[in-house]
């Protein structure tokens, strides 16, 4: 069997994808965080793009999330995707749309002023209502198996227990069945390995370092 590496950020949502498929499927790797603001040389001969996650597998580097996640589907057992090729393409697209709430959720925590904070939020406040009226949440995404697009959701939702600490945005209010899946999968094991025990503490201070609107929010409730 190959040897996996996976070469992480602790930060980073798309890695904790990686990390939570890997552990669904069972399968034995090696972790080795790096940091972003200050590459190795080694790092950017195996990361084209200079980001995390990247997958060796043996001497072979495979980057991007959404590659090592289908990567794992055709190499690993325990499928998360469908079988049916339908359902299994629609589920591709809300994973597509999971990747735009996490830019999303970029321009919320960089906006430099409340304005341009109350816009981002009320899109992503939009977001979220089209995921409502998709979601099944009994208890997962699509109803009792876990996805993929389980997968990706987990690390979306792991931002909103830091703004939950700063405010009330409103983001995900009024939205049932959003709050029973974000509660089923804060429970799941492997989104909650996904990330360390300073995960919380690294993400405040990633936030305070952003010098943005919320930096502003989250000082003053401290």
């Amino acid at each position: 069997m190959a040897r996996l590496r996976l070469i992480s950020h602790k930060l980073c949502p798309y890695v904790q994808r990686a990390v939570i498929a890997l552990t669904e499927k069972g399968v034995a790797f090696e972790r080795i965080d790096v940091d972003l603001a200050n590459k190795p040389e080694w790092f950017l001969r195996v990361s084209p793009l200079g980001k995390t996650p990247v997958l060796q597998v043996d001497d072979v580097a495979i980057f991007e999330s959404a590659v090592i996640l289908e990567y794992l589907e055709e190499t690993r057992s325990k499928p998360l995707h469908p079988a049916d090729p339908l359902r299994r393409a629609e589920h591709r697209s809300w994973i597509e749309f999971g990747s735009q709430i996490l830019n999303d959720i970029a321009g919320l925590y960089s906006a430099v002023d409340e304005n341009t904070f109350q816009a981002k939020a009320t899109h992503l406040q939009q977001r979220f209502a089209r995921l409502e009226a998709r979601v099944v949440a009994s208890p997962w995404f699509d109803g009792e198996s876990f996805s993929l697009v389980d997968v990706v959701f987990g690390p979306v939702f792991l931002y909103f227990d830091a703004f939950d600490e700063i405010g009330d945005f409103g983001i995900l209010a009024g939205k049932p069945k959003l709050t029973k899946w974000r509660k089923a999968l804060s429970e799941r094991s492997s989104v909650r390995d996904a990330v360390g025990a300073d995960y919380p503490a690294l993400l405040r201070d990633f936030l305070k370092r952003r010098n943005s609107w919320i930096s502003q929010l989250q000082a003053e409730a401290a």
